[in-house]
């Protein structure tokens, strides 16, 4: 269930987000008073060292993980559980194995009772926009990995979520595959609006998709620095402004691990 209330004119709202677990001895710490706003159909990257509690924080905004304690607020409403409005894209894509392409893409909007006519054109435009047009009848097992992600990037995109939740969607993918998989999101992304939070620890990944970079510490996780990406679009790793952004972010990231969590 969601609540209503506004608290700004944010996509989605996190206030003093903590999250512990618990263990033997005492709750294991994950979070700790995160804060951050989502803006209107911003690529926002969150970035940060391995086992930080990324996506923890995903899961959070997603509905599917409580907050020990704080608040998630999606269009002024409280986030208590799931909901069709926010869709995530896992790293280990689900697809139903025995459905093909375009099974797997129209399964939501099937199961929301949308009508044949709009199902299939909807289906279709995003399959055409992912790349896979002629792999419609195509099952998972005959797929690349990459092209798992992109029928898994086309359902999401199908459901017509209002902000779209991204867990490492690319970080099995080998580094060529991984690095078209990135030109790839961005061109759809720029083609087709929604608000995106992504999840990565690589840096490159990082700086070519995001607006906004959000960078976390060591458990207990808080929240470092961020940084507007003010590269023009489609960028280039080799751009000089690239380049000293990677430096930068990754100079602050080194501090944040030497530190265990401290400040960069």
């Amino acid at each position: 269930m969601e609540q209503s209330g506004n608290l700004d004119n944010s996509k989605m709202s996190c206030r003093n987000l903590t999250k512990s677990f618990p263990s033997k001895k005492q709750n294991f710490l994950i979070l700790d008073g995160i804060s951050f706003d989502v803006r209107e159909n911003e690529f926002l990257v969150l970035f940060g060292p391995g086992q930080c509690g990324k996506t923890t924080l995903l899961y959070m905004l997603a509905g599917i993980e409580p907050p020990t304690s704080g608040e998630i607020r999606h269009g002024g409403k409280q986030v208590l559980e799931p909901d069709s409005s926010r869709a995530v894209v896992y790293q280990t894509m689900a697809l139903f194995s025995w459905l093909t392409v375009k099974g797997n893409v129209e399964f939501g909007p099937k199961a929301r009772g949308v009508s044949k006519e709009r199902r299939e054109r909807d289906t279709q435009h995003f399959i055409d926009l992912v790349g896979l047009t002629g792999f419609e009848n195509s099952y998972p097992i005959q797929l690349s990995g990459g092209m798992k992600q992109r029928v898994g990037i086309a359902r999401a995109y199908c459901n017509n979520p209002d902000v779209l939740l991204m867990d490492e969607p690319f970080g099995h993918l080998d580094a060529q595959t991984r690095y078209m998989m990135q030109e790839s999101l961005e061109k759809i992304w720029q083609n087709e609006k929604r608000t995106v939070v992504f999840v990565t620890n690589n840096i490159e990944e990082a700086i070519f998709l995001a607006d906004r970079i959000i960078l976390l510490s060591n458990c207990p996780s808080r929240i470092c620095a961020e940084y507007d990406i003010a590269l023009p679009r489609p960028r280039s790793v080799m751009d000089p402004e690239f380049l000293r952004l990677r430096k930068e972010i990754t100079a602050a990231m080194d501090r944040v691990v030497d530190k265990e969590g401290g400040q960069p």
